[in-house]
């Protein structure tokens, strides 16, 4: 199927690693030109070469999303040097457990200002140069299983993701008139180095796993790929009618 990402420009934050990494090269494989945004300047080498070594067209940008100036100065250059952008991937986040009576003000202050605050900037700064370029653009957000239904010992991680789903509805609606999609993918727990984090500090972590893959009907985890075909067909204009709308990708976690 021809997606028409050909001369498309594309912004992926967290793009150095995991569901961000495969999106970026999966955007680069259908021809579009692909900014990776991360804080990690050495893994996010790596993926641009790795899009390079393929043939594929990319550039990395070290942009910290919890500094607005960081945010406003960074898609300036990009939409300067790309000559504007026509897709934006509000991928990257952090993850931290704790249930309401013992989570840590460090770790609330650390997700709110990337799994929330991060995702508004880059919306409002990329939107602005959408607008000012006269282009109809999409926008892409990656929310969570866990912003759809509760779970355990997560509460702060769960509250940022129903904070995605919520952004992504009240600017599908505010950027209709302006020809600007938002739409969302809700993950299920998936194979990432902020899965494999998250194991390293539990006791028994294959007890965990196993326990989160027998937790949905397809009995498994999902890869990194399987996200990013999902974020790719909601950016294409095959897709063109959609906005607003909220997929979930998590082997049935959320239909039981």
């Amino acid at each position: 199927m021809e997606l028409r990402l050909i001369q498309k420009n594309v912004v992926v934050t967290g793009g150095a690693s995991g569901i961000g990494e495969e999106t970026a090269k999966a955007f680069s494989r259908e021809g579009a030109r692909v900014a990776i945004l991360d804080v990690d300047s050495g893994r996010g080498d790596r993926v641009l070469q790795e899009i390079r070594k393929e043939g594929g067209k990319a550039d990395f940008f070290r942009i910290d999303l919890t500094s607005e100036p960081d945010i406003r100065v960074g898609i300036s250059r990009i939409a300067g040097e790309f000559g504007g952008i026509d897709i934006l991937v509000n991928n990257a986040a952090r993850y931290r457990q704790g249930d309401v009576r013992s989570f840590r003000k460090i770790d609330l202050e650390d997700l709110l200002a990337i799994n929330i605050v991060g995702v508004l900037w880059m919306t409002r700064y990329v939107t602005e140069s959408m607008i000012s370029s006269g282009k109809k653009g999409v926008i892409v957000n990656v929310a969570s299983e866990a912003g759809l239904v509760g779970i355990q010992n997560q509460v702060i991680y769960n509250l940022t993701k129903a904070a995605v789903i919520s952004i992504t509805r009240s600017c599908a609606i505010d950027l209709a008139p302006h020809g600007i999609r938002v739409n969302c993918v809700c993950p299920g727990t998936t194979e990432t180095p902020l899965l494999e984090e998250a194991l390293s500090r539990v006791q028994d972590p294959a007890s965990v796993r196993s326990s989160i893959e027998k937790s949905r009907p397809l009995c498994r985890l999902g890869q990194p790929e399987e996200i990013a075909s999902a974020i790719l067909m909601m950016a294409t204009d095959r897709l063109g009618y959609a906005t607003g709308a909220v997929l979930s990708i998590d082997g049935g976690y959320t239909v039981w």
